[in-house]
Order: structure tokens, then sequence, then C-alpha cells
């Protein structure tokens, strides 16, 4: 017999029912997967109650600890009253479950739609949100969890795509132009000295729901780690310089309400962006033994798409050597 190709391969139906139901919750039966590729997450009917949602975590990839300190993040957030979807807690206040190899959580189900990050309104909102959440962020410090820094998301990266992926006839120049890359990275980190804070982490449009024009919760806080606040807000920028300069400036506006924010920081925008690139790249690769990732990212690992990311990394390298953005 053939070792499992995959960590979820033995996830069927009738295990996320029977894992609900050993929480002492009675399913209804109905089960539908939801969009999402490092766990598995599903909408679960419940028998005379509204329906939860069930996060199933990607086994090795976070320890319980570790899984534990950002559900604390999540439930001090809420306590403090910011929109975020956090996880439910049973009688005895456990917030993290166990089924045969499976390790979940259950969350409230929240409706909505992306918000629209063009709109100064919305961006002075999600400012002020932010404020909130990294003046809570920044009371205790992760021990478990790991910081995004230029090893683990830059060299690491650059390392596993080197000698597991880069098509031979690129594999000079990838290494060339990462070397250089990660050099001017590592320098603007020295000069900005950044402190580090508990934040999202991964606080894109896609993590999260607007109900109306003056409310938005943050959902999925898995990627949440010790990182620059500067992490949490420059991934709502998009568009020209002009534009970003004025989104930027509207953010920062909403987030000096509740907290200082270090200008230096600033200068760590497209050092962090180079990171993630290179970080999006060695992800695809290390779960593409998932047959959820080739399904869903068929482009991936061409020598098409790995000119284009060369491409993209060379461009980078362009933006880390031109001057930082300015409020207005």
């Amino acid at each position: 017999m053939t070792a499992n190709p995959h960590p979820f391969s033995s996830l069927s139906p009738e295990v996320v029912i029977d894992a609900i139901e050993s929480t002492g919750r009675l399913s209804d039966l109905r089960v539908f997967a939801l969009n999402s590729y490092e766990n598995r997450v599903y909408q679960i009917g419940i028998d005379g109650g509204e329906p939860l949602i069930a996060k199933f975590y990607r086994p090795e990839r976070w320890s319980d600890a570790q899984i534990l300190e950002e559900h604390r993040f999540s439930l001090q957030l809420a306590e403090a009253e910011l929109p975020v979807v956090a996880p439910l807690a049973d009688a005895a206040g456990a917030t993290l479950f166990h089924y045969q190899d499976f390790r979940f959580a259950l969350f409230p189900r929240r409706g909505g739609h992306a918000p629209d990050l063009g709109d100064p309104d919305t961006q002075l909102m999600l400012g002020r949100l932010m404020g909130r959440l990294h003046a809570i962020g920044e009371l205790e410090a992760y021990q478990a969890r790991p910081a995004l820094n230029v090893q683990r998301f830059g060299i690491e990266s650059y390392q596993f795509i080197a000698e597991h992926c880069i098509p031979a006839d690129l594999h000079r120049a990838y290494v060339s132009l990462c070397e250089d890359l990660l050099r001017r990275v590592e320098q603007i980190f020295r000069e900005v000295k950044p402190r580090t804070l508990r934040s999202h982490g991964d606080c894109h449009v896609g993590n999260m729901l607007s109900r109306d024009e003056e409310h938005c919760f943050f959902v999925d806080l898995d990627d949440s780690r010790a990182a620059p606040a500067i992490q949490d807000l420059w991934m709502l920028l998009s568009g020209d310089r002009q534009e970003r300069t004025a989104q930027l400036s509207e953010i920062l506006e909403g987030y000096r309400e509740f907290r200082d924010f270090e200008l230096r920081e600033i200068g760590l925008i497209e050092a962090l962006r180079t990171l993630r690139l290179m970080h999006f790249s060695a992800w695809l690769a290390r779960r593409w033994r998932d047959p959820a990732f080739p399904m869903a990212f068929p482009w991936f690992g061409s020598e098409r798409y790995w000119a284009d990311h060369i491409l993209e990394l060379r461009e980078q390298l362009a933006a880390l050597n031109e001057a930082p953005l300015t409020l207005y």
C-alpha cells in the first residue's frame, strides 16, 4: 500500500461530520467546502441552529501552541469589540479540537463582500481598525509563532526554488537576481530597524468582509505573525505611485487616531512585497503534492511562469532602489 499523497486524503465528508459531532453539536449532514488551499474549510449545517464554519488545519504546519496563540489574539481582539471572526470555545474554554489525525476549530458564519479599497471612506475605516488591532497586538508578544523575516520568507524560499524548481537554463539568472534582491532587502531592514508586533499577517482584500459601508470584518488570522506594522497596511494599496500615496495617507489618518505609526516603516513596503513574491512561489512548490494546488494553479512551474517570475523580481529590484512613498 502506498502512502497517502497529501495530508487531507482521508478527510472525507463523513469524517468532517463526525469531527463536528465529537464537539457535542448535531449536524444536519450538510457540508459545503469553501475556497481554501492551506487548510480545509467547510460550512457545516447544524440541526436547529445557524451553520458553522469548520477549519481543519494542515498537519505539521503549526504546532498546537502556535494555533492557540493565534486563537488567543483573535479572542482578545473580539473582546475589545474589533470586528474579527474569532474561534468558538466550548464549555471548558477550548478552541482547538482533535479528531483522528486532524485538528480543527469552529467559527461563526459571517456573510459579506470584499470592501472597496479604492474608496477613501473605506480606507479611513480600515486605518482605524488596523490602528486598534495593532494597539492590542503590541500588548504582548508571540512566544511560539515565528516572525516574518528575511530568513524565512526570502532566503529559505529562494534556496528551495533554486534547488528543486527553477529550470536549468534560468538557474544562474535566478540565483544571481535573488542574491542581489536579498542583499538590498537586508540592507533596508537594517536601515529601518522596525519593531514587530502581533499582526494579522495576510491582510489582503480576500481576508476582509464588508457588511455595509460602515462595517468590515477581518477573517482568517491563520498567517498571523510578529511583523512590522506596515505589513498589515501595504497590501491595502494599489495603482500608481500617486494613487498609493493618497491611499496610504488616508489609511494612516485613521490609524493614528488609535496608535502612533513610525513613518520610517514606509521604507519597508517594497522589501516586504519582494519577500511575499518569493515566499508565494516557494509555497506553491512546497504544496504541489496536494491535488488542490495543481487544479487551482495550473500555470505554476512552466518555463513561462519562471521567466515571468524572474521579470517580476527584476522589477522589484528597481522598486527597491526608488524613494519610499511620502504622505500628503
